[in-house]
């Protein structure tokens, strides 16, 4: 393959898109309703919405991946029936997806080359392919190695290599789902400059995301959907973060913080010099200490890919530490496999909800007691699980965690990232833990549902348990925590109280500065 310039101008020419009357039904479930929505050339066009209001399912049928029941699609004011993503791709649709569609053993190279022609037959392209990725990292801003494999990348770089991948098959109209989900602010400024770029270059883009500032930031039109149906679209120069909000929901949303101050207990969580590798063959922790209290919630903030996740999955006992010991209410449980630490009641709420928290092809009953199966309350003493009892609990979890599923036998896949990570709360909180650790909680999820997962861990919080919160949201930090821990390449860089922390502080310590040296920084 020879690998195409990607401007607009020389591939498919994308000047209008209109999407009219789009009807998709699936069983028990109507995804949308006769939408409409359009996006043109040189414009940012937002697509609003809670989990499981139809944004996905509808950018699923623009791109080829699902087909309408009825209505009709436009491209430049010409019919067309998109009947695969390859048919997409061939029109100039493109499509960064939530959920990254990247394959962990192979390299970014091959990632980008998988699906396409050779330009030398049987023979494969990958240096032409690698240079062409280094021309697109360099002309827009997406440094990445294309040797590395998938597996060795932090979440905002594999993100890096989705948009690489469709701007290497010439997207004229990019479809973005949740970009900046997994992306730092330094991080999310840049793909904003990118974006305003491509659309003066003649891009139309489509944005997703739950993030009101965001989508006042970047676009200039904004559809909001509710229940599978269009309620209406307007310039974003028009509206404020509160009637996005509001119109969005379609009720008044109160943004909670911790106000309530509790007496704290003893230590819950202490990790004592604790060090470790990365999967990268670096260092991950570097004696990190840090103890989280019973009735408080530690934040944890960082920039993405400081040793966030080897942190987690150490204490987790998904990761061996190469020195250092864990406590867990004051008993050493260094070395301790997931199971035994799930005995002694710590539950983990992943950063990857989909890897890591859950069983795509189980059902919502099964994965809810993916943690208890083998209790006596779920299974008998030869083995067998008692249908009945999981049948009821999984019904009480439903209505406790307002869990939105056709039933509880449907799987897991199916359901939005809101009620993916409602199922994996419902099964961790449910167990009445003594210590959670938060991987990125609310990553991915609209206003109503990070809100939701918000008020969870603060009443685990106000009941005594030491909740450890890993957040790359500052605002979520600032809001829920009763102290700030930083961390910076694998090392706590400062602990601070909420009430003496400030932004400022916070983002030199995310920087490797420590407050000793804060005198000698402008702030």
């Amino acid at each position: 393959m020879t690998g195409t310039n990607i401007l607009p101008s020389e591939g498919p020419i994308i000047r209008t898109m209109k999407m009219v009357n789009i009807t998709k039904r699936f069983p028990g479930v109507l995804a949308n309703e006769n939408v409409d929505f359009d996006v043109n050339a040189h414009e940012v066009h937002a697509l609003l919405g809670e989990n499981g209001a139809g944004k996905s399912t509808l950018m699923k049928i623009l791109y080829g991946m699902y087909q309408q029941d009825s209505g009709d699609i436009f491209i430049n004011d010409n019919l067309v029936k998109i009947t695969s993503p390859t048919h997409a791709i061939n029109l100039g649709i493109g499509m960064i997806h939530q959920h990254f569609m990247l394959v962990d053993t192979l390299t970014v190279t091959e990632n980008v080359a998988l699906g396409l022609k050779s330009s030398r037959a049987f023979l494969t392209d990958l240096d032409v392919v690698a240079n062409r990725i280094q021309a697109l990292a360099k002309t827009y801003g997406l440094q990445i190695d294309p040797d590395a494999y998938i597996w060795q990348l932090s979440v905002g770089q594999q993100q890096r290599v989705e948009i690489i991948k469709a701007l290497y098959r010439g997207a004229a109209l990019l479809i973005l789902d949740e970009p900046t989900a997994v992306l730092t602010p330094q991080e999310v400024d840049e793909l904003f400059a990118i974006m305003r770029q491509m659309a003066k270059d003649g891009y139309a883009l489509i944005f997703i995301s739950h993030k009101l500032h965001e989508v006042i930031d970047i676009s200039h039109r904004v559809t909001v959907l509710r229940n599978g149906k269009n309620m209406g679209t307007r310039p974003t120069s028009e509206v404020t973060k509160a009637d996005l909000a509001n119109w969005m929901v379609g009720h008044q949303i109160d943004f909670i913080t911790t106000t309530k101050r509790i007496e704290r207990g003893g230590v819950g969580l202490k990790l004592e010099n604790i060090s470790c590798g990365s999967d990268r063959g670096t260092v991950g922790l570097s004696e990190v200490n840090l103890d989280v209290y019973c009735g408080e919630i530690l934040g944890l903030a960082g920039v993405s890919g400081n040793g966030q996740r080897e942190l987690a999955e150490v204490m987790a006992g998904l990761r061996k530490p190469t020195s250092g010991l864990i406590y867990l209410h004051g008993e050493d449980v260094t070395n301790f496999d997931p199971d035994r630490l799930i005995r002694k009641m710590l539950s983990y709420i992943p950063e990857e909800r989909m890897r890591d928290g859950m069983i795509g092809n189980f059902s919502v009953s099964e994965n809810l007691i993916l943690r208890e199966h083998a209790q006596p309350k779920f299974s008998t003493k030869s083995g067998f699980l008692k249908p009945k009892e999981i049948i009821l609990h999984s019904i009480r979890m439903i209505q406790q965690f307002k869990i939105k599923t056709p039933s509880q036998k449907t799987l897991a896949k199916s359901l939005s990232g809101g009620n993916i990570q409602k199922v994996v709360l419902a099964r961790e909180l449910s167990r009445k833990p003594g210590a959670i650790i938060a991987a990125q909680p609310t990553r991915g999820l609209d206003i109503g549902a990070a809100e939701y997962v918000r008020e969870q861990l603060i009443s685990q919080r106000n009941d005594g348990t030491a909740v450890l919160l890993i957040s790359e949201d500052l605002d979520e930090i600032f809001a829920l925590s009763d102290r700030i821990a930083v961390i910076y390449e694998g090392k706590i860089m400062g602990i601070l109280d909420r009430d003496q922390a400030t932004r400022e502080k916070v983002g030199l310590l995310m920087a490797g500065i420590r407050e000793e040296d804060h005198q000698d920084v402008p702030l």
